[in-house]
């Protein structure tokens, strides 16, 4: 009688245990190949950030600063011209593609389509096609690398400009040249996307500069902020006085 119960009692947990495997069958219209929405969490640790290399002639900034559900939103800096898109981004197999649009009112707009793969989620590979080619505006190819910015206080040739109130005869027998790129380094430090091209080629050549913001207002300190009103009025001072002024 003890057997024939222990059988049964085999018998029924083999069949519960080929009930639960039908149960867990994949669904074979499923594919691994399906297009999934993006989630937001994972899509904020992969996508954002600045990315920056080479486009053409020019160095392009690609600041991606939303992913949420399956929109992006961001801004591009090539030449010094600040540019936002948005677009959509879908995962497919770990890989991420964005097709972002620029607004079009400007001659220089056009739409981007690139990938970056979440095994190398510090590489974006991807194409830019202008909305009105010309003989000199034409599709480029691009891969850019992510750079991760921090704000540093010590870097620059006038790092003091960020780290104490600075007083006249720290500024007062500097040439014009000199003042701005003091003024300049500060917003260097907090990574500001220059738009004037002198700028950004002459920055983006410092291992420590991190191109990463449009906006710097809230992040400089009071001290820089003082600091600026003094070296833009010994700018406009050295604009003034020419040769006369400083050494």
């Amino acid at each position: 009688m003890k057997r024939s119960i222990l059988t049964f009692s085999l018998l029924a947990i083999i069949l519960c245990s080929c009930n639960n495997d039908k149960n867990k069958s994949v669904d074979p219209s499923a594919s691994k190949d399906t297009v999934v929405a993006v989630n937001p969490v994972t899509a904020a640790i992969n996508l954002l950030g600045s990315y920056v290399g080479s486009f053409g002639d020019n160095k392009i900034t690609l600041l991606i600063t939303k992913a949420s559900n399956d929109t992006i939103e961001g801004r591009s800096v090539v030449g010094g011209n600040d540019r936002p898109f948005k677009g959509t981004v879908t995962e497919l197999n770990g890989k991420y593609n964005i097709v972002a649009n620029e607004p079009g009112d400007d001659q220089y707009d056009g739409s981007f389509n690139f990938t970056i793969d979440a095994a190398q989620p510090d590489l974006v590979k991807g194409t830019w096609k202008p909305n009105k080619p010309t003989e000199t505006l034409k599709e480029k190819e691009y891969s850019l690398q992510r750079k991760s910015f921090r704000y540093l206080q010590d870097v620059g040739e006038f790092p003091e400009a960020s780290k104490r109130l600075l007083k006249e005869e720290d500024v007062e027998n500097l040439m014009k040249p000199e003042l701005e790129r003091m003024r300049n380094e500060i917003f260097a430090r907090h990574g500001f996307c220059f738009k004037k091209k002198t700028l950004r080629e002459e920055f983006e050549n410092k291992d420590w500069y991190v191109p990463n913001t449009i906006d710097i207002k809230n992040a400089l300190t009071d001290i820089e902020k003082k600091n600026i009103v003094l070296i833009k009025r010994y700018e406009k001072y050295a604009e003034d006085y020419g040769d006369d002024f400083g050494r």
